[in-house]
This record gives C-alpha cells, sequence and structure tokens, in this order.
C-alpha cells in the first residue's frame, strides 16, 4: 500500500518523522514516498501544492500530512500562502467529511484547563464538512461596495452556501458513526440568523428519518461552545459545517489537555483519506525538539484503521500511546508535577518501544 508524506512546514517534519518512524516499527511492507507541501514547497517550486506532490497525494492509498504555514509567508498573495495547499488537497481529493476524535486518556485529566469532575470519561467524535461552506463559496473578494450606508467604500465579502448533496453526504457520515458509538448525535448549526443553516437543519431532519435509531437534537453554534466548556460528555457526535467545526475542534481539542492530542482524519466517499494532527505549524517551535508527537502517531493509527483496512495495527499503535502515557511520559504541553518531560524524538522513541 502506497503513503504519501507530506510534512509541511513548521514543526510537521519533526512530527511526521515520528509517526513514520512507529509504523515502521510495525513491520508492514508499506511504499512509502515524500513530497513538498506549503512554504517547504514554495521555495522549491514557487507554489504551496504543486503538481508532482498533487499527483502523489492523488496516486497513493493514503496521505499522511504534517502542518503548514509560516508567519514569514503573510505577505504573500493569498493563493501563494501555505494554506491554501491543504484547501487544495481537500478539494481536489474530495475529502469532505473531517473525523476529529476528543478523547481523553484517563492519565491527562490533571493537564486539561477543565475540573477532572467535568471532563473526565471524555470521549466525543467531531464530524465536519470540509470542502463547502464560506471557506469555498464564491463569489468572494474585495470590491467597492455597491449599496448600503458604507456604498463606494471598499469591503471584503466571502458566500456561505451548501448544495443539498453536501449537506446530505455528511448527514450520513454522522448518522453511520453516531449508530457505532452511543446513537447520539447534536446537529450544530445557526439556523436562527443564517438561510444556508436553516436548509442544513431542514436535510439533516430529513436524513434521520432513515436512522430511526439515533436520537438527534440541534444546537445553535454559540450555545455549543458553551456547552463543550460547561458539560462536554453530554456530546457523543457532532455534525457541523466548515467554519463552525474548525472552531469548535479546536476547542474540543483543549479539553484533552493538549491540541497536541488530537488526531484527524479526512475521507472521501471511499474512505481514501488525509490524515495530520488537528494542531499547526507552530514555527516558534521549530527545531527545538518540543512538539508533542502523539496527535500526528494517532493520525497515524486512524490511517490504518480507514484507509488502510489494517484495524489490528491500529490497535497496536493507540495501546502503545496509553502505555507511554501510562508509565508517566510527557512532552513539555501535557507535562506536569510527578511526570517525565521528553522531547518529540524520545517520545516517538518511547511509543516504539511500547509497541514493541
Amino acid at each position: 500500500m502506497k503513503i504519501a508524506i507530506l510534512p509541511g512546514d513548521g514543526i510537521g517534519p519533526e512530527i511526521v518523522a515520528q509517526a513514520v518512524k512507529v509504523l515502521d516499527a510495525l513491520g508492514e511492507s508499506f511504499e512509502i514516498e515524500t513530497a513538498p507541501v506549503g512554504g517547504a514547497a514554495y521555495e522549491l517550486h514557487g507554489h504551496p501544492l504543486p503538481d508532482s506532490t498533487l499527483n502523489l497525494a492523488k496516486q497513493a492509498d493514503a496521505v499522511l500530512f504534517g502542518a503548514v504555514g509560516d508567519w514569514k509567508y503573510d505577505s504573500l498573495e493569498r493563493s501563494l500562502r501555505p494554506e491554501q495547499a491543504i484547501l487544495g488537497l481537500r478539494k481536489n481529493l474530495n475529502l469532505f467529511a473531517n473525523l476529529r476524535p476528543a478523547i481523553l486518556y484517563p492519565e491527562l485529566a490533571g493537564a486539561s484547563t477543565l475540573k477532572p469532575e467535568v471532563v473526565s470519561g471524555l470521549d466525543l467524535l467531531i464530524i465536519r464538512e470540509l470542502t463547502g461552506d464560506i471557506y469555498f463559496g464564491q463569489p468572494r473578494g474585495v470590491r467597492t461596495c455597491p449599496d448600503g450606508p458604507f456604498t463606494g467604500e471598499r469591503e471584503g465579502f466571502d458566500t456561505m452556501r451548501y448544495a443539498e448533496t453536501e449537506v446530505r453526504r455528511i448527514a450520513h457520515v454522522a448518522f453511520q458513526a453516531a449508530q457505532k458509538r452511543n446513537r447520539r448525535l447534536t446537529s450544530v448549526d445557526k439556523a436562527n440568523v443564517l438561510e444556508t443553516f436553516q436548509f442544513w437543519k431542514e436535510i439533516v431532519i430529513d436524513v434521520h428519518r432513515e436512522y430511526p435509531d439515533v436520537t438527534l437534537d440541534h444546537m445553535y453554534v454559540d450555545n455549543a461552545a458553551m456547552q463543550l466548556i460547561r458539560a462536554p460528555k453530554k456530546f457523543d457526535v457532532i455534525v457541523t459545517g466548515n467554519m463552525f467545526g474548525d472552531i469548535l475542534s479546536d476547542a474540543a481539542a483543549m479539553l484533552t489537555g493538549s491540541i497536541g492530542m488530537l488526531p484527524s482524519a479526512s475521507l472521501d466517499a471511499n474512505n481514501k483519506g488525509l490524515y495530520e494532527p488537528s494542531h499547526g505549524s507552530a514555527p516558534d517551535l521549530a527545531g527545538k525538539d518540543l512538539a508533542n508527537p502523539l496527535a500526528t502517531i494517532l493520525s497515524a493509527a486512524m490511517m490504518l484503521r480507514f484507509s488502510l483496512n489494517k484495524a489490528e495495527q491500529a490497535d497496536r499503535i493507540e495501546t502503545a500511546v496509553k502505555q507511554v502515557l501510562a508509565q508517566g511520559l510527557r512532552t513539555a504541553d501535557i507535562h506536569e508535577s510527578g511526570t517525565v518531560k521528553l522531547g518529540t524524538q524520545a517520545m516517538g522513541d518511547a511509543v516504539v518501544k511500547a509497541l514493541k
């Protein structure tokens, strides 16, 4: 099976190297090919997603992605910024379903910013629609304001839009995921003020007829953000749009003790996917051996389970991560009194040791 490795920028190469090290320790015969992406690709090819990298991603059975972005590229025109690489990959590979599990390991209850009695035992799944919404909607841009109280001034504008097929397919993914868990689905919207999400809500309700064994409720996004902090264990599966999902999943990440613990999978209709940690490139940490590689290692486990049909090997990696945490080994972001602080490479080595 062919895996495309796209390390990217900042801490991306460091954390991806640890995940590859763990994959190698499984003893499987994967074909692994690496290509530049993001700012690294811009430096080499003048574009964050060159054709050679995109073609590799299309040919591979799965993609393991690090992170992209660096402040030094902020002055580039938008189409050339590193972040356009991940948007381009999602669009070109039709990766419409983003799965972000937020699990609080018992050993990290003290690392969460919430009280243990509020967050202990947390296990929720956020499913984010990934290729529509305001991030991709057209028209967009900067223009002269044509009407209203600021007519004649410059204005920026983006368009929030969803086609019925987009909403239906992500709803099916969410209901099916809920069937495999606790059969509870919360659809997060802003139907009280946005036509797009009134439309979203109506379609989700219609799809629910095919899944009578799943309990469905609806929640406005502002209330959902509050409830994630107030009573996060009340959620099982959350489904929402691209922008709301982007925000809520990062908020949920901090419930787990660190965003460095949150893996993710972005899947197409056939479960081919791109797997990446939910955190960013953290250029201020790059090269310092400080980054937490566990989210990337857990993303590799998700890759084995969802795209490569190797659930047993995925279980082995997840068990190894649990063993490392049980041994009291921590990176700086989850370190607390009484535990042992490790760097990026040492944490990767610890997972490999536990795996063997």
